[in-house]
Formats: C-alpha cells, structure tokens, sequence
C-alpha cells in the first residue's frame, strides 16, 4: 500500500522556507524533495491560497514563508492541502445485504472517525515552530 507523504514534504518545505532570507524557487525545493517543479508549484499553490506563502516573480523570484511558523499548525497545513482522508483504511461493500458486512463496517468506520478527530485534534495543537525547534542548524 502506497503512504502519502505529502503531509510531511510539505511541512518540512515550510520549516526550510523559515530558515531562507530569500525566495527559494520551485527547482530548488523540487531537488530537495526529489521531485518535479511542477508538482512543487501546484502544492505550493494551495498554500499561497491559504495565505501561508507567497510567490515572487521573475528573475531572483520563487516562494516566500508569508505567515509566522507560530501562526500555523499541522491541521492548518492539512486543511490547505485538501486532505480528505487521514487513514486509507477500505470498507467492503460487496455483499450490501449482509447484516455482518454491516456490522464490521460500522464498527470500523466508528473507529476510524474517533481516530481521526483525535489525530486532527493533536494536529490542531502543534506548530510548524513546535516542529522547527527540535532541530538545530
């Protein structure tokens, strides 16, 4: 099963754009997380909207941090980046009828959704300065 691991690329993007005096452009954070400049720009795009960087064009341009590493959190990050799903956990539905199916369904989903309020809530509690601080440079 494949992770998805934006969540964490993007917040270790953010704590490095904290640390930089000037524009850090797409190619750079792409080489950084070894990926495309492409995909680079259309997240970081989601988080422009958010108001959580900014974007410089043209020559000597690229991403600015645009909002205090204390002003966000992981679940802010999370909401940017349009998560829909924390767990990629599947509930059957192939036998619709059956009272078990059912049954295991609910018990999972009900699970699942304690688990996620609960992880959100923890999200909602931790900031990128939290994050950023346990490292020295």
């Amino acid at each position: 099963m494949r992770k998805d691991s934006r969540l964490s690329r993007v917040l270790h993007v953010l704590i490095h754009l904290n640390s930089y005096s000037h524009p850090v452009t797409s190619e750079t954070l792409a080489n950084m997380l070894m990926t495309n400049p492409v995909v680079v720009r259309r997240t970081m795009a989601l988080l422009r909207q958010a108001g959580y960087v900014s974007a410089i064009k043209g020559h000597n341009g690229g991403w600015l941090l645009a909002t205090p590493l204390t002003d966000i959190t992981l679940f802010d990050i999370h909401q940017a980046l349009g998560e829909k799903n924390l767990f990629v956990i599947g509930l059957t539905d192939e036998h619709n009828n059956c009272p078990i199916e059912h049954a295991v369904n609910s018990a999972l989903q009900n699970a699942m959704d304690d688990a996620e309020a609960l992880l959100l809530k923890r999200f909602a509690e931790v900031s990128l300065a939290e994050l950023a601080s346990q490292f020295k440079k």
